[in-house]
């Protein structure tokens, strides 16, 4: 029986939040446990969207990839 292991090489997810606090808290959340599978951020974007009735809505893509 042959096992084989492959390593994730990149990984992109997507979060969103009504406050900027909350959404910060979400990605810092998801570095730690992307951490324990070697993959760092390496790049983050973001936009603040402002509904009609004067909500904010904030999302992020997070990249992340293997660390070499």
């Amino acid at each position: 029986m042959n096992i084989e292991f492959d390593l994730i090489e990149d990984k992109i997810e997507f979060f969103e939040a009504t406050n900027l606090k909350n959404l910060e808290k979400k990605i810092a959340t998801q570095i730690d446990i992307n951490k324990a599978i070697l993959l760092a951020v390496n790049s983050v974007s973001h936009q603040m969207h402002v509904n009609e009735n004067g909500q904010t809505y904030f999302t992020a893509v997070v990249h992340f990839k293997r660390k070499k």
